[in-house]
């Protein structure tokens, strides 16, 4: 049996071995995610980095061929993957935000509005988030659970489906950030924690304004030309460095667009996690805690300026300071050999189209409206006047309700809209959703394995739609930044990094994905986690449980 097969089919438990007598399972769990984070990222821009991304990817175990399985690389499906441990057609959070069909209406990964946010500060919220869609346990929720009382589960992110799907259904403390201020989700035990609302009132992002972005590393350290190709930046920042936070005229967004996308977000994050680890005592309690940081500024920066750009090289630069002064916090709070770290992405990034067309690459922008003007097109000529087409979002075709029912049952029809949508320049291929089997992934097709794993019925779209490599969807054909969302090499390998207790150091180049992460830190906390598809990295873990770094 395939792993592939194995991942959806076999719904093997990961049920955690006892730990070797005398192994001391470590008190704090951390998972960091980098959102956007290309694994090629560490060996072409790693060379200059000295802190925490160093730390991790040279003293600790990376997987180096790690990859996630699936579709729709996006950050909603990236995080609940890490977080559960298996994929979409498993956990159900198939895309950011999907088409739903009862409501007729595009709904959000986290949306529910029967838990009201609560703005931390003071801050006005406007809607409600939880994890209600999310169909299986973290193992965050399940390392708590399994301790009664005494755990602690606390995750931030600039992003509330990053927060909310390291953390699950339950947790002390998850917050996201949302313009002007800092949110959580009345889900959330306690809601609003004094220890972390003492923290924001005391630190306001506000006491960034003012301040420039301006590059850490010396110029001949950056590869490629800083040029501002195929840019649109946010919040009229220029395409080139120096980078103020705050200019003349300014709307009263544009600081707080500028400031997500600059590494002064991720360094606040690190920042939050530490002093949450004070004020809190992660780690230093009777119990195994928790702490899920993702930091959200790479991706800002990346759909923006592209993979090539400085930027992108200086948030990680920068990024590298800030994680390594977390770990030295933990070494000095809750102690060497007493914590584990896994870091990973949600998804990668494809290089700017227009910056691939200049080198004579086969690239391009395909416009997702096109896309639902082309099956109009085809079944108004089959089935006469009528509405036919819901909506296209990312890879998938959503058409109006009893539209594919009506389309399957006339005869050709079905071949004619897939060789019409297959016929759009960029498009590599297209199928029906109902042709795939999530239990039964195909070994000898990636593209419709990638999809298998990513289909859940109620939720994927009727017609599923894969652009060639080097192609991205958009809402527009404007030449504006770039995106993620592909099975394709640069979507879909990210890094896989263990580092600390229960780590064995090293280079590996077993077959692993993110969403191998969550068992493993079961295995090394000694938690079992059923509803994980992923496995345990073993060749990454220490003789009995013990780190080596």
């Amino acid at each position: 049996m395939t792993r592939a097969r194995a991942l959806v089919f076999c719904m093997v438990g990961v049920l955690a071995s006892a730990l070797s007598a005398g192994a001391e399972p470590p008190r704090l769990v951390v998972v960091l995610v980098v959102d956007q984070m290309r694994n090629d990222y560490i060996d072409d821009y790693g060379s200059h980095w000295t802190g925490g991304l160093h730390r991790l990817a040279a003293l600790g175990a990376r997987f180096r061929n790690a990859a996630y399985p699936y579709l729709n690389t996006v950050t909603c499906a990236g995080h609940a993957s890490i977080g559960t441990g298996t994929v979409p057609a498993v956990h159900g959070i198939v895309l950011n935000a999907w088409w739903d069909r009862e409501s007729q209406k595009l709904v959000s990964c986290t949306d529910d509005p029967e838990h009201p946010d609560v703005g931390y500060a003071g801050v006005a919220a406007t809607k409600g988030d939880s994890a209600k869609r999310l169909l299986v346990p973290t193992f965050a929720e399940t390392l708590a659970r399994s301790q009664g009382s005494k755990s602690q589960v606390v995750t931030f992110s600039l992003k509330a489906r990053s927060a909310i799907m390291l953390a699950g259904h339950h947790s002390d403390v998850t917050a996201w950030f949302a313009d002007p201020g800092w949110l959580t989700s009345s889900s959330v035990a306690g809601s609003l924690r004094p220890e972390i609302e003492g923290y924001l009132k005391d630190h306001p992002v506000e006491n960034d304004r003012g301040k420039t972005w301006t590059k850490l590393l010396p110029e001949g350290d950056y590869k490629f030309t800083d040029e501002a190709i195929g840019e649109q930046p946010p919040g009229g920042t220029d395409g080139t460095f120096p980078h103020p936070l705050t200019k003349p005229g300014d709307k009263p967004a544009d600081f707080y667009n500028r400031w997500e996308g600059s590494p002064f977000s991720d360094r606040y994050l690190g920042e939050l996690g530490a002093a949450a680890v004070d004020r809190l005592k992660l780690g230093q309690g009777p119990a195994i805690d928790f702490l899920g940081v993702s930091f959200s500024a790479l991706d800002h920066v990346g759909h923006q300026y592209g993979p090539r750009s400085h930027e992108i090289q200086d948030v990680l630069a920068q990024l590298d300071v800030t994680i390594g002064k977390l770990l030295d916090h933990l070494d000095r709070t809750v102690g060497k050999d007493r914590y584990v770290v896994a870091l990973s992405a949600d998804h990668g990034v494809a290089v700017i189209p227009e910056q691939a067309r200049a080198e004579g690459k086969d690239a391009g922008r395909i416009v997702l409206d096109t896309v639902s003007k082309t099956a109009t097109v085809v079944l108004v000529k089959a089935l006469g006047p009528g509405r036919y087409v819901a909506r296209a979002e990312y890879t998938y075709l959503y058409l109006q309700p009893g539209v594919m029912d009506r389309v399957t049952g006339t005869p050709g029809l079905l071949e004619k809209l897939v060789s019409a949508l297959g016929g759009i320049e960029g498009m590599l291929t297209v199928f029906p959703g109902a042709s795939l089997d999530p239990k039964a992934p195909p070994a000898n097709d990636p593209i419709r394995r990638a999809a298998a794993l990513n289909e859940f019925p109620d939720r994927s779209g009727d017609i599923v739609l894969v652009p060639k490599p080097g192609w991205i969807f958009v809402g527009d054909a404007a030449p504006d930044g770039t995106t993620h969302g592909t099975p394709h090499p640069y979507d879909v390998h990210v890094p896989v990094l263990f580092y600390g207790a229960g780590i064995r150091p090293g280079q590996y180049d077993d077959d692993a994905a993110p969403i191998d992460i969550a068992p493993t830190l079961a295995r090394i906390t000694g938690v079992a986690l059923p509803t994980a598809t992923g496995r345990v990295l073993e060749s990454g873990l220490a003789p009995s449980g013990k780190s080596t770094h």
